[in-house]
């Protein structure tokens, strides 16, 4: 078994069509790659997908070897970053990510800490999902995150900080006279749900509202901040948002905090534990002092 029958079967598994696949990710012959995929299956040993007109399902054999191959190639192509990096070791570099709109509260201190401790290292800085945050990591593209804590990949979690979810809903909105809103009083409410961008949000507000005894009607899903404002502006729905959205309502829309015990999410610092890098060591070892000055800043 060779690597590209690992990029050949995931691409097919991803577009459900071996012409699909050949012609625009492998640019190859769609004989050629129905080849491979044979070849691919009996040296595995297993039927990994099923063809029809329709298109290609994948098996139970097939969908449990597509995460393998995934987290394979993953794992090649975060050793040719780790073997670039020590082919040019005269200066040190890190990157970090942040779950979009986290950067206001923890940028400010991490780079601080990077450039009090290590002046001469090349920080770069990026902001996604908290799922691609992981795909990033696991691929070496970044070595340290501040994001959720996703399911399904092999990180490490440090816990920076638990966030109280609040109601997002338009200022004019009946329950914006109330200063707590039990989650009782959104019965009834065109309710504005995540995508799958912020799978590890959606799981928590499903507990809570479970917990609750709350069934809510999903309207919409939002892929991002700014579309949730939209939303609820537009559509006079109402949301579940971590407590940092905040920072970014525009006028037409408001929070207020859940009455009662609420519900909470975790923001987490995430990193390889396979990533050797000193960096991200010494990070590390100032993550609890970050910690405690961005909490410090927060209560004054």
């Amino acid at each position: 078994m060779e690597l590209r029958h690992l990029r050949f079967f995931v691409a097919v598994a991803e577009e459900k069509s071996l012409t699909t696949a050949a012609e625009k990710r492998l640019h190859t012959a769609q004989p050629s790659l129905s080849r491979q995929m044979r070849d691919l299956e009996f040296e595995v040993g297993a039927q990994l997908m099923t063809r029809s007109v329709k298109g290609i399902e994948l098996t139970p054999a097939g969908r449990a070897f597509l995460d393998h191959a995934r987290l394979a190639l993953a794992q090649v192509e975060a050793a040719g970053v780790a073997a670039r990096r020590a082919a040019q070791p005269a200066k040190a570099s890190f990157a970090l990510g942040f779950l979009t709109g986290q950067e206001m509260d923890w940028m400010p201190e991490a780079m601080r800490i990077l450039r009090d401790e290590l002046p001469s290292t090349d920080v770069t800085v990026s902001s996604n999902y908290s799922p691609d945050l992981a795909d990033a990591l696991m691929r070496g593209r970044i070595d340290l995150a501040f994001m959720r804590r996703e399911q399904g990949v092999d990180l490490e979690y440090r816990l920076v900080t638990r966030e109280p979810l609040v109601v997002v809903l338009p200022s004019d909105h009946r329950l914006t006279s109330q200063q707590n809103i039990a989650v009782g009083d959104l019965a009834g409410e065109s309710f504005i749900g995540m995508s799958d961008t912020a799978p590890t949000l959606q799981v928590v507000i499903d507990d809570y509202l479970r917990r609750s005894g709350v069934a809510l009607t999903t309207t919409h899903r939002i892929d991002n901040l700014g579309m949730a404002m939209s939303l609820v502006a537009s559509t006079r729905g109402v949301t579940l948002l971590p407590a940092y959205t905040k920072n970014f309502l525009p006028w037409s829309v408001v929070s207020r905090p859940l009455a009662g015990e609420g519900a909470f999410i975790d923001l987490v610092a995430g990193y390889s534990k396979a990533n050797g890098s000193a960096v991200l060591k010494l990070f590390l070892s100032r993550l609890d002092d970050l910690v405690a000055s961005v909490a410090q800043k927060h209560s004054v």
